[in-house]
């Protein structure tokens, strides 16, 4: 059974949390050097630009590499053609018509 995606994201957000979270209030006694405590402490908005950043890049380049079904396109063009067709033929007039 395979793990949906978005529980995969929140088991790494939520354990990233809770490692950081637990190093910021003192559960964790690590040996690190001033400079690191104070990139600890803003690690999660890193993390979060860096989140922010993927997610630019992908939608970025799914849009551009986004496919055209001209297909699809003649067979919704058809449907809508159809649905005027039966919508005249029941009396509807449309305001385009009425100009």
């Amino acid at each position: 059974m395979a793990i949906p995606k978005m529980f995969q994201w929140l088991l790494a957000a939520s354990t990233f949390m809770v490692a950081w979270l637990s190093y910021v209030a003192g559960y964790l006694n690590t040996s690190l050097s001033q400079e690191y405590h104070e990139v600890i402490l803003v690690l999660p908005l890193y993390v979060l630009m860096a989140f922010a950043s993927y997610s630019l890049a992908v939608i970025g380049y799914r849009v551009a590499t986004f496919n055209d079904c001209i297909e699809a396109s003649k067979e919704l063009q058809e449907d809508v053609k159809e649905a005027r067709k039966d919508l005249e033929r029941r009396g509807y007039k449309y305001a385009s018509d009425w100009q």
